[in-house]
């Protein structure tokens, strides 16, 4: 069993940046894949950054590459999502999520087993 707890969401304006970070329990961080979802209202959840189990490779939507950056930190069981030029169109609730089963990295929810319970980010114009 993996527990998830986001934290770090707010209000912000237009431009500006914030830090979610996600810290995991409960089974070994370090071997499985960690991703970071959102979800608007009335939209689907859809897939905004991953990293592999070792940090070395990471990967974006094309709606957030060059803002965001996902990092993580083996030692604290922590993923990190640096959001920065943040737009209105980026407000939704974030969720940690991970990949325990294979080292593969996915890119849709269905490939992820773990969850978090969000947290709401919204940016204002």
């Amino acid at each position: 069993q993996v527990q998830l707890v986001e934290s770090g969401g707010g209000l912000v304006q237009a431009g500006g940046s914030l830090r979610l970070s996600c810290a995991a329990s409960g089974r070994t961080f370090s071997s499985y894949v960690m991703g970071w979802f959102r979800q608007a209202p009335g939209k689907e959840r859809e897939f905004v950054a991953a990293v592999s189990w070792s940090g070395a490779n990471t990967y974006y939507a094309d709606s957030v590459k060059g803002r965001f950056t996902i990092s993580r930190d083996n030692a604290k069981s922590t993923v990190y999502l640096q959001m920065n030029s943040l737009k209105p169109e980026d407000t939704a609730v974030y969720y940690c999520a991970a990949r325990t089963i294979q080292a593969i990295v996915a890119f849709s929810t269905r490939g992820y087993d773990y969850w978090g319970q969000g947290t709401q980010v919204t940016v204002s114009s």
